[in-house]
């Protein structure tokens, strides 16, 4: 079951939020809260994958709450949709580019749309889980999003797929938000100049005459010629690379000439996204009819997205190859978090697996057992740990309780992985019985 967080003082956003929870009750539940002190609390403690803020909710300062979430990556996971009581306040929050958030919406809006993001979570569940609690970190991911021409399904979308980037060790916390950036660009460039056929001058006057684009974005969405025309985002998330493909249903453009034209402007109101998506991703590329473009990325490798900032406080250990972090049948002293490299682990001198920053932790199980080392573990090439003394680590927990949670349900998500594995094994070991 996944749990929704709704922090709203306010009975239209509550139900909003709890009727469209139980049409998908099997996967669904909402909690709701309304005081600042007790969200937090339930965000530390809870791990909610999806949080629900009202900011016009007086009561909640929801500011602090996102302030929370961004000073500890472990609460980096899931998504924030933001309520907002007016479209001035949705311009504010989507100007600050938070990328935690996965959507904002009006009051109204939340009542319009909120069924249909409900059920995007629910077909696409994969994406959203606590970080190092994913069943296929490392896999692949295969498959396409498809929208209509709201702004609001182009920021969904795009941070939807940027946190998980992030969030599986794919991207650094700085290419996260530069990603961000170049996705946006990218998708809002299909819906203004391609579904919407908003031309370059068109754009230029209207920003020149201090208007919303939202609001000529949304003017144009209801011409008949426009309003049945959709985005396509197709994605191969991969091991070692990662692409993207942006479809949209206009004419076309010439990507040649604009490309050309950024290159040489320095400074201008908008038209800048080819040249700044280029400086960004790996490879870009346009179809030639210009409605289609194709960015890849180079994935992260064996090293963690982010360290949570009280961990960073202790001391980095480097490890050359073949270099031992901790020999079998010795004391438990330490706990190590993960940075960077691959480690082999060995018990009873045979190799059992290998970590990797998508592991979290070596030396967990002794940790908490209070027992001596289970296992050897060596490095493969050079590495990077974070060495916690025990001690520390409690006292670390005693102050940040989530922290011993978030150990916890890691633990528990890899014994239930295990518990799968082994019954499928037994399934294949299993001889017929004799007629």
């Amino acid at each position: 079951m996944r749990k929704i967080l709704t922090a709203s003082a306010n009975k239209v956003v509550i139900d909003t939020v709890k009727n469209a929870c139980t049409l998908f009750s099997s996967v669904f539940i909402t909690d709701v809260l309304d005081s600042t002190e007790e969200v937090i609390r339930y965000i530390d403690y809870e791990l909610p994958e999806i949080k629900v803020l009202d900011f016009s909710s007086e009561s909640i300062d929801c500011k602090k709450i996102m302030q929370n979430i961004a000073d500890d990556t472990w609460l980096h996971y899931g998504g924030v949709i933001a309520v907002c009581d007016s479209h001035k306040q949705v311009g504010e929050l989507e100007r600050q580019k938070n990328p935690n958030i996965l959507a904002i919406y009006t009051i109204n809006d939340l009542q319009n749309h909120f069924i249909r993001i409900l059920r995007i979570l629910y077909q696409n569940q994969r994406f959203l889980f606590n970080r190092g609690m994913h069943d296929i970190i490392g896999g692949e991911e295969t498959g396409a999003f498809s929208f209509g021409n709201d702004p609001m399904d182009s920021l969904f979308y795009t941070n939807f797929l940027v946190n998980y980037l992030y969030n599986t060790n794919r991207i650094s916390e700085d290419a996260r938000f530069s990603l961000q950036m170049t996705f946006s660009e990218l998708v809002i460039n299909a819906l203004e100049h391609g579904n919407l056929e908003i031309d370059y001058d068109t754009k230029t006057k209207w920003l020149e005459q201090g208007g919303d684009m939202i609001q000529l974005i949304q003017e144009k969405a209801k011409d008949p010629r426009f309003s049945d025309r959709r985005i396509k985002i197709a994605y191969n998330i991969g091991r070692v690379t990662s692409k993207f493909t942006i479809v949209d249903d206009g004419n076309g453009f010439d990507w040649r000439t604009c490309a050309k034209k950024n290159d040489v402007e320095d400074s201008m109101l908008h038209g800048r996204g080819i040249s700044l998506s280029k400086s960004i991703v790996h490879s870009l590329a346009y179809n030639e009819k210009g409605n289609a473009v194709t960015f890849t990325i180079i994935n992260l490798r064996n090293t963690s997205s982010a360290v949570p900032g009280k961990m960073s406080q202790f001391e980095t250990v480097e490890y050359k190859d073949k270099e031992v972090v901790c020999r079998e049948g010795e004391s438990s002293n330490d706990l190590f978090f993960i940075i960077s490299g691959r480690f082999a682990v060995y018990a009873d001198r045979k190799l059992a697996t290998v970590l990797t920053p998508n592991d979290l932790f070596i030396g967990e199980m002794a940790f908490l057992l209070n027992d001596r080392r289970t296992a050897t573990i060596l490095a493969v090439g050079n590495c990077r740990l974070i060495r916690i003394p025990k001690s520390e680590f409690l006292l670390m927990i005693r102050k940040n309780p989530h922290y011993g949670i978030f150990l916890s349900k890691m633990l528990a998500q890899r014994l239930l992985r295990q518990t799968v594995q082994t019954m499928e094994l037994k399934k294949q070991l299993t001889l017929p019985q004799e007629k």
